[in-house]
């Protein structure tokens, strides 16, 4: 088995895509109102998928995490320790939540964290090279 992408279930489609499209870079083509997004991103499948239609295929009722989300995140790499830092003020300068500015930890990862609109984190990280080296 292989790991083919992931998604996240969310409530407000519009405000979501606006935010991995205009605040992430994620090159995401369908209009607000569709009810999932399916994209690529760095060949890795990326899924927004409507709570509620979500909710009428299995035919089941799902409780959800209100605020900061801390079930899991979602990693992105940059190549350099000055990419995390301008990543991070280009996504607060553009409406991202601050979780935890960018540090250098003591492993040598320059991480940062963030949250979209629904309260998932975000990491934002590098090693300071490039990620297939």
């Amino acid at each position: 088995m292989k790991l083919d992408g992931f998604g996240l279930f969310v409530e407000d489609m519009g405000k979501m895509i606006r935010f991995y499209r205009d605040v992430l870079g994620f090159e995401i083509k369908e209009d607000e109102n569709t009810s999932n997004v399916y994209l690529i991103k760095d060949d890795t499948l990326f899924l927004l998928y409507g709570r509620n239609d979500f909710e009428k295929m299995t035919s089941r009722k799902y409780e959800y995490v209100k605020g900061l989300n801390g079930h899991f995140e979602i990693a992105l790499y940059v190549d350099t320790f000055a990419e995390v830092d301008k990543a991070y003020e280009d996504a607060i300068s553009k409406g991202a939540v601050s979780v935890l500015p960018p540090e250098t930890e003591p492993w040598g990862q320059r991480t940062c964290y963030i949250a979209d609109p629904e309260g998932n984190l975000i990491e934002i990280g590098s090693f300071g090279k490039p990620f297939r080296e």
